[in-house]
């Protein structure tokens, strides 16, 4: 007697169409280690309390809190503010303000529909912020206690400085957890030279705040070159990074790491000039005496000055850096083929 072969059944589904809620397509997709998972189609994003729990998150809310009662406290007192106190009030404000934004962000989980590059925002913003409360907690106690006699007022002064401190070391701990992350650092801005130009960029804020009020520029056309070299500079890096956050870099005309190694020579050449003007025309042997307790002219312009020479160091290190790496792919190869071991052979004993 023949018995009928009975095909599988998985043989038939062709037969029938895929259900839109049926289990294959509700699986969610596969997601490299390290980058969180996709929202499912027909569930909810909203309410994602993993990214306020989380190591990450309790930081940030820590971050949001200490600016906060900082700025809090500094404007409870209504006091006329000089250029570094609201260069100070600006630094909290806008590391608080991001915050939340990055806070509401990441729990609704809006960051994979965000038109820029989420991974090089979160950690420029961090670097940032940690630079930008760094000077604040430096500025605002030396601008508003030093020189000044006790009174009940420097309480409060003393108070925002410490929570001042506290929101720095909050970002210098999530800049460092971003770091020691397995598959938290990519993108350009979370390398050596990415980190570079984020210093630079801040140097330049200094200047910035402490060139306008008063302003210093204006006895010599000198001094007037030492500020288009500030501002053009800083508007390259600016340029820079709008391109990697927003993932733009294909719109080069040629290669990116070629472009970026030039802007940094240039700027090496410019601040060069600047590092030798303005010093030369900016003092003379006329003394300024300092009223009060902040910053005189003369302070300000020493302040230009030294920030001229660290940022010109920072350049020239992201301009080494940029030619060493240039240069390491050609010195493994050649290397590898002495040893016989091959360039990625060589490249992986040396990790």
């Amino acid at each position: 007697m023949h018995v009928p072969v009975t095909k599988p059944f998985t043989a038939h589904l062709h037969m029938f169409p895929m259900h839109p809620l049926s289990c294959a397509h509700l699986t969610p997709p596969i997601c490299p280690p390290g980058e969180p998972a996709m929202p499912v189609q027909g569930s909810s994003s909203v309410g994602n309390t993993q990214a306020l729990t989380c190591p990450m998150g309790i930081v940030r809310q820590l971050e949001a809190l200490f600016t906060c009662v900082t700025f809090s406290l500094v404007a409870s007192r209504g006091d006329s503010w000089a250029g570094t106190s609201k260069w100070c009030m600006f630094s909290w404000c806008f590391c608080f303000a991001v915050t939340l934004v990055v806070l509401l962000v990441e729990s609704v989980g809006l960051q994979h529909r965000m038109p820029i590059s989420w991974k090089n925002f979160h950690i420029t913003f961090a670097m940032y912020a940690a630079l930008f409360t760094l000077s604040a907690s430096v500025i605002y106690p030396f601008t508003n206690i030093k020189d000044q006699q006790y009174c009940w007022e420097q309480d409060y002064h003393i108070a925002a400085t410490f929570f001042s401190c506290l929101a720095c070391i909050a970002y210098s701990v999530e800049v460092t957890m971003i770091h020691t992350t397995p598959g938290k650092v990519t993108g350009y801005m979370a390398t050596m030279p990415g980190m570079l130009k984020v210093v630079e960029t801040f140097i330049a804020c200094i200047i910035f705040v402490f060139i306008s009020n008063p302003i210093v520029y204006d006895r010599h056309e000198a001094l007037k070159w030492c500020l288009a070299v500030y501002c053009f500079c800083f508007i390259l890096s600016l340029v820079i990074f709008v391109l990697c956050v927003r993932e733009c870099t294909g719109w080069l005309p040629c290669a990116s790491n070629k472009i970026l190694r030039g802007c940094t020579l240039l700027a090496v050449l410019l601040y060069s000039t600047a590092t030798i003007l303005w010093p030369l025309y900016n003092f003379d042997s006329r003394p300024r005496y300092c009223q009060g307790h902040n910053f005189c002219t003369r302070d300000k312009s020493l302040a230009i000055t030294v920030l001229t020479v660290i940022n010109l160091v920072v350049y020239l290190a992201d301009l080494v850096y940029s030619v060493s790496s240039l240069f390491k792919p050609r010195c493994l190869h050649c290397l590898g083929e002495r040893t016989g071991t091959g360039l990625w052979g060589l490249a992986l004993a040396t990790c």
